[in-house]
């Protein structure tokens, strides 16, 4: 229930500062991975086996991808993959800590 809770007053941030901001050409987006991410955070979580998630370099490679769009870009909740296939990359496979494992898919992402 935290997590969800924390997860969504993220998501409100996100479209306040965006209305905030918006004035100074600032842009505030959100980036959500659409697989588990292989973090020291979920290696302690029991029974989690991060060979079926993907690397973090996913999310910079997403992250980058968004900041260096125009700030016009604000108030988006955008999820990794999509980010990338935007960007022309559609090959994820290198993202992946196994790539002959099926992926875990993000708890917030359907």
């Amino acid at each position: 229930t935290a997590y969800t809770m924390a997860k969504y007053g993220m998501s409100m941030c996100v479209l306040g500062l965006s209305g905030e901001l918006r004035k100074y050409g600032i842009a505030v987006n959100s980036l959500w991975p659409r697989t588990a991410i292989a973090t020291a955070a979920l290696q302690m979580i029991p029974g989690v086996d991060t060979d079926m998630c993907r690397k973090p370099e996913i999310m910079a490679d997403a992250a980058y991808f968004i900041l260096t769009q125009p700030s016009t870009q604000s108030g988006n909740f955008h999820i990794d993959d999509e980010v990338l296939a935007d960007a022309g990359i559609t090959d994820l496979s290198d993202y992946a800590v196994d790539a002959s494992q099926p992926l875990l898919p993000d708890l917030f992402i359907d």
